[in-house]
């Protein structure tokens, strides 16, 4: 059961909001101040806070400042409960990070409305996204609504860049985020020796070079399409204003980098230390769970060329095609005329890797 706290002066909207949320099986704590409301709330911790902004001894705005200097409740949701309409209350509460305003005189309708939204975000917000760019589609859906992803590309400038053309290059500056309408995109470096190792790959759907927009710092890695690619250009100001828009969104756009930090060093790990079986199996592995989806059939082809197959394996082209070919006599994969792969048995491909 969920726990509100509720702080309102007011005896009667404190007891008749009390009351609409223990019939909605909310679990309510009530305060009758400022003061006494802050106290409870770092007593137990509620899920979400309601508080009126004028009160006695310590009004809204102080409750609201107290609880984000607090670490242990500081990412509490916070409604205002207020009678005032004017528009610079509106936004110095706004400023000062309340997540809603509930605007007396108020229904029962709109008091639940506003309280489950906050609440069914604030759980999403807390499910574990998984690795990668799907994981920020998921975030921005939960934080900003279904249609967020649409809303925000909508109307955006488009590119079309052209199979093997370059989209960005490691060293320049970072002025704007991209957002993989169709196509492929392969993120790589370059070794001393001039040797391609493939870091990520992207496809439709797919949000591209937000970890240099986030560190201020030139790209590390150079973006180049697999395939022709449509993709939608967002100026750097927009994608700013996007993730500051809610300081939970800003902590799980953190969470979301150090996970994909994390695949990454095990990913260059593999690369360096992994037997060639091994890291010709990965590729294929990975390459399976990152476009099969997309091309919506259990049969599922991987269609590459041998070179790039081989700088996302790491290798050399020629010791990929024999590896390839011991795969398809050990009946682990299929190769079919024009050189698509199928897996054949992913089970003994994946035990490979232990």
């Amino acid at each position: 059961m969920k726990k509100i706290l509720l702080i309102e002066d007011n005896d009667d909207i404190r007891s008749n909001t009390a009351e609409i949320l223990e019939l909605s099986n909310y679990k309510v704590l009530v305060a009758e101040n400022g003061k006494i409301g802050v106290e409870k709330a770092i007593e137990h911790m509620p899920d979400l806070i309601i508080c009126d902004i004028m009160m006695p001894i310590l009004d809204g705005y102080g409750v609201l400042h107290a609880v984000h200097k607090n670490e242990a409740i500081k990412n509490t949701p916070f409604i205002f409960l207020t009678a005032k309409t004017e528009r610079a209350d509106f936004r110095k509460g706004m400023e000062m990070g309340a997540d809603d305003y509930i605007t007396k005189p108020f229904s029962g309708t709109e008091l639940l409305n506003a309280v489950e939204s906050r609440i069914r975000k604030i759980d999403m917000l807390k499910q574990d996204l998984q690795p990668g760019l799907g994981g920020v589609q998921h975030l921005l859906e939960t934080s900003f609504g279904k249609d967020a992803v649409k809303d925000f590309i909508e109307g955006r400038n488009t590119n079309i860049y052209k199979k093997k053309q370059i989209i960005y290059s490691e060293g320049n500056h970072p002025n704007r985020l991209y957002f993989i309408v169709k196509g492929k995109v392969k993120v790589y470096k370059i070794n001393d020796d001039g040797k391609e190792l493939v870091t990520d790959l992207f496809s439709a759907g797919d949000f591209l070079g937000y970890v240099a927009l986030m560190e201020e710092a030139p790209y590390k890695d150079t973006a180049k399409a697999l395939e022709d690619t449509e993709i939608a250009v967002i100026p750097k100001e927009d994608f700013d204003e996007l993730i500051n828009k809610n300081p939970q969104v800003m902590k799980k756009f953190v969470q979301l980098l150090a996970k994909n930090i994390s695949e990454k060093e095990s990913h260059l790990v593999g690369l360096a230390y992994n037997s060639l079986r091994k890291k010709v199996a990965e590729a294929l592995i990975m390459l399976q769970k990152k476009y099969q989806e997309e091309q919506k059939t259990e049969n599922f082809v991987i269609d590459m060329n041998r070179e790039s197959l081989a700088s996302i394996a790491g290798t050399a082209k020629e010791s990929l095609i024999r590896t390839l070919s011991d795969f398809r006599n050990e009946k682990l994969i299929a190769i079919k005329s024009d050189g698509g792969i199928s897996i054949l048995n992913q089970k003994k491909l994946e035990q490979l890797l232990n």
